[in-house]
């Protein structure tokens, strides 16, 4: 098809799907229209759009919720559709119904499909109806807190409380005892009502060692339904996707069918028109449930398209635009296998915490099969308003085992500075003897192979530290030579009149100090660490570093950025820090009497009362990026007040309590 199904499109959102869908509207010939908040003004969206329109201030309350300011913003530009991405305003029926009323075509599914779908309660009454499996559970109106208590305690646990209205993983707490259920359904209410405007909560049975399967399908306004095969998202953390793979693995053909099957009767009992996910739970004897439907394009889209090699984001606007199906059943391919990889500014070796801040280095992977998805590039802000994800690294081979290994090598060579990110982590998380590479899922597997994906932290090697010093002493030298190429008292390669030249640099990793003795030898640094000898030499091209170690070709990467220097050497990147000897005797010692805000964000509830508490003691909630973070005392000692209150917006690092802790009494 070589007709463009519209003329101009607005897109509702920001971020890695705002581009991706201006790419498909760029292929098409398609003008598009991006929209952004403050925060977002210089957003990689903005630039790459035909137009680009304000629509508020950061708050996604005051900008990208806000449906008015999105339709205005459409006649502005005179955009006949909108599409709305994922998250934000995509299941949101009432918007839905504005576009229709505005005139303008809304890319999605028909209103009675998104509200049919929209509670999770209605929906599992729906889907019994059909006759698409369930699981046990209470999905009713009834939301007592103690009969939702006497619920749990039939159905048995451990039990999953969700957020009627939710998705993304927000709104759902698993409870493994019948005296955690109150204070997990408040927590569970209150992130609910925060990221839905609606605290409406079901229970469910937890089905142990389950794997999360979905189904993508798609129809169109003539009737024609189809499913484009499976995903396997079972690598979850708090229940937020982390890998997603296409076809699940271990799918027999007998269970993709029927899967399949059932995902299509579900779109089917609601007239479904467009693409959507509808979700499963999949037991270790094969069983399946239904569990939701979204009613939208979802993140882990890109890993369809990698076994289909079809453009979803095309489908959309043609079947938005009353195009049938380009294509039946039978004739979806399947081809090879896909992986995704979402990676996010966050930390994860401290309870997954988003980091936020300015990007100073990304740089994505290439290579044969890789495909990179992303709203961000170096110089960009990671803003404390949104989802902190940097891109989503995909992945496309013959089988398997050459997609984990593309997986591999594409993280090894992914670099980001500025802000923490979970590269390492994803690196660890499919390895070549993980629990991921030998395809032993579940939707716990991250807190069931804890130990190997949290390993102790361990330093530098002396490689890593001779690198780090060659990388410095390069920058070193080409400043001098920027500052006065001509002068010989510039020079910094190591020549001297009489002797040669030896250099000692002292790195900070952590609570440790490395010692590097660079000795200029025979127009090489000869760098000792730790007893370990290295002849080095090289080049800088930016933030590549390219070294030769002992006559080995080394290829690596190093930024100096805010006084450390981030090395990446195809593990998990180091950031090391010139010692001071002299600042740290400064600063030796010192401590405050306050806990502070690990992240920016909200403060949504405040847990203790002042006095006596034990370490561990959950002291107040903090709400940041649309989940809820628990601040809790790191030692025994006294809570003696608190700094902030409910409802206050606190900055990275702000102090959040007086506490004194019981040693510093003694």
């Amino acid at each position: 098809m070589n007709i463009r199904p519209f003329d101009t499109l607005l897109i509702a959102n920001r971020g890695e799907i705002a581009c991706r869908v201006i790419a498909t509207c760029r292929r098409l010939g398609i003008r598009s229209v991006a929209v952004y908040s403050d925060a977002d003004a210089n957003a990689r969206h903005v630039r790459l759009a035909d137009v680009a329109l304000p629509i508020g201030p950061a708050p996604a309350r005051e900008s990208y919720l806000d449906s008015g300011k999105i339709i205005d913003a459409a006649k502005r530009s005179g955009a006949q559709a909108i599409h709305p991405g994922y998250g934000f305003l995509s299941e949101n029926a009432d918007f839905a119904r504005a576009c229709a009323d505005a005139g303008i075509v809304f890319i999605g599914p028909p209103v009675a499909a998104i509200e049919a779908m929209g509670s999770k309660s209605a929906a599992k009454a729906l889907m019994e109806q059909a006759g698409v499996p369930l699981t046990p559970g209470y999905h009713g109106d009834n939301q007592d807190a103690d009969f939702l208590h006497a619920q749990a305690d039939a159905i048995g646990y451990p039990v999953l409380i969700k957020a009627s209205a939710g998705g993304g993983g927000k709104g759902m707490r698993r409870v493994d005892r019948s005296e955690d259920f109150p204070a997990a359904l408040v927590s569970c209410r209150r992130e609910a009502a925060s990221s839905f405007n609606n605290e409406h909560v079901l229970v469910e049975k937890y089905v142990l060692r389950p794997r999360h399967i979905e189904v993508q399908v798609f129809g169109d306004a003539h009737g024609k339904l189809v499913h484009l095969h499976e995903r396997d998202c079972s690598v979850q953390r708090r229940h937020q996707k982390v890998l997603e793979e296409a076809p699940a693995p271990g799918m027999t053909l007998e269970r993709r069918t029927a899967m399949g099957a059932a995902a299509v009767e579900a779109a089917r009992a609601v007239g479904y028109v467009g693409a959507g996910t509808v979700e499963f739970i999949a037991a270790p004897d094969g069983a399946f449930y239904f569990m939701e439907m979204n009613t939208r394009l979802q993140v882990e889209h890109p890993v369809t398209e990698m076994i289909t090699g079809l453009d979803l984001v095309e489908w959309q606007l043609r079947v938005a635009a009353g195009e049938p199906l380009p294509l039946a059943q039978q004739e979806i391919p399947l081809r090879g296998h896909a992986i995704e990889a979402r990676l996010y500014a966050e930390d994860a070796d401290r309870g997954f915490l988003p980091s936020t801040g300015t990007l100073a280095l990304f740089d994505p992977p290439q290579g044969e099969g890789v495909r990179v998805d992303s709203g961000i590039e170096t110089g960009d802000m990671v803003s404390p308003f949104y989802d902190p994800m940097i891109a989503k690294l995909i992945v496309h081979g013959p089988d398997r085992d050459t997609a984990l290994a593309r997986m591999r090598q594409a993280l090894a060579t992914t670099r980001v500075a500025g802000v923490a990110s979970n590269a390492g982590f994803l690196q660890r998380l499919i390895g070549v003897d993980s629990a991921f590479a030998r395809a032993d899922l579940d939707t716990g597997l991250i807190e069931r192979e804890h130990d190997a994906l949290f390993p102790p932290s361990t330093p530098a090697s002396p490689r890593q530290i001779a690198l780090a010093t060659l990388a410095a002493l390069l920058d070193e030298s080409a400043a001098r030579d920027a500052a006065d190429p001509y002068s010989p008292w510039a020079a910094t390669n190591g020549w001297r009149l009489s002797g040669s030249a030896t250099r000692q640099l002292r790195w900070h990793e952590g609570d440790t100090v490395r010692i590097a003795q660079a000795q200029w030898v025979a127009d090489n640094w000869r760098i000792d660490v730790d007893g370990e000898y290295f002849s080095t030499s090289g080049t800088r091209d930016g933030h590549l570093l390219h070294a030769r170690l002992d006559g080995a070709a080394v290829s690596a990467a190093a930024l100096a950025h805010e006084g450390a220097l981030h090395l990446f050497d195809g593990g998990a990147p180091r950031v090391l820090r010139f010692d001071d000897p002299i600042a740290q005797a400064e600063s030796h010692g010192a401590h405050g009497g306050d806990l502070s805000a690990p992240m920016p964000g909200r403060i949504v509830a405040l847990l203790a009362e002042p006095g006596k508490v034990q370490a561990g003691t959950p002291l107040l909630v903090m709400e940041a990026m649309k989940m809820e973070h628990t601040v809790t005392a790191h030692r025994d000692g006294e809570l003696k007040g608190y700094r902030v209150a409910v409802g206050d917006q606190v900055a990275d690092g702000a102090a959040l309590v007086d506490f004194t802790a019981t040693e510093d009494e003694a």
